[in-house]
């Protein structure tokens, strides 16, 4: 399984300049990729290819966490993830920044990777349905989020609706603004008894 995902990852470096740019820059890094008390993988950059191995060689820069942690670096909120301290990093962190760099230039596309072994049209129909199926379960989780929240809203009185949470926070704003005011005009009452 590591040597099909070595050959993957290696198939994406012809199609990007800045992969291969990373990837002779990188030339005798490496990064471990660790997983406590399960697995320890290391990628090695040769200059031209990524090698991965199974082992406990040391590295120029560690990333430990757990899986969905780790999966979670190659999204949006990397950052927020490395914060909180679900992912840390130990080493040359800027060799393991170049390295995430570079795996999110190699991600694998599944619809090209299906081409390859169905064809471009199949490929294509799959990816639709896909795309179409992903794009309906949101869609239904939003209704349905939506829904039960005007059940215990307005059904079972368990949530405020909305309406009403705006409505209270406006009275709160208007009740605080009339204290401040009152504070206000009560201290320049006291100032005036002082002076005279």
């Amino acid at each position: 399984m590591l040597a099909a995902l070595e050959n993957l990852l290696n198939r994406g470096l012809p199609r990007s300049p800045r992969a291969q740019q990373l990837c002779a820059e990188l030339a005798g890094a490496s990064v471990a990729i660790a997983i406590p008390d399960l697995a320890r993988c290391r990628a090695t950059s040769n200059g031209r290819t990524l090698e991965l191995t199974l082992d406990d060689e040391p590295a120029s820069a560690t990333v430990r966490g757990g899986p969905l942690s780790l999966l979670s670096l190659a999204g949006a909120a990397a950052q927020a993830v490395l914060q909180r301290g679900d992912v840390t990093i130990t080493g040359e962190t800027e060799v393991a920044g170049r390295f995430r760099e570079l795996f999110a230039l190699l991600r694998p596309d599944p619809e090209e990777e299906l081409a390859l072994l169905l064809g471009d049209v199949p490929a294509h129909q799959l990816g639709r349905l896909a795309r179409f199926g992903r794009d309906w379960s949101a869609r239904a989780a939003r209704v349905a989020l939506a829904n039960l929240a005007d059940y215990l809203a307005h059904e079972r009185a368990d949530l405020v609706s909305r309406y009403e949470g705006e409505q209270f926070l406006r009275g709160v704003d208007a009740l605080r603004e009339g204290t401040e005011r009152l504070q206000a005009r009560l201290e320049l009452l006291e100032r005036r008894r002082g002076a005279s």
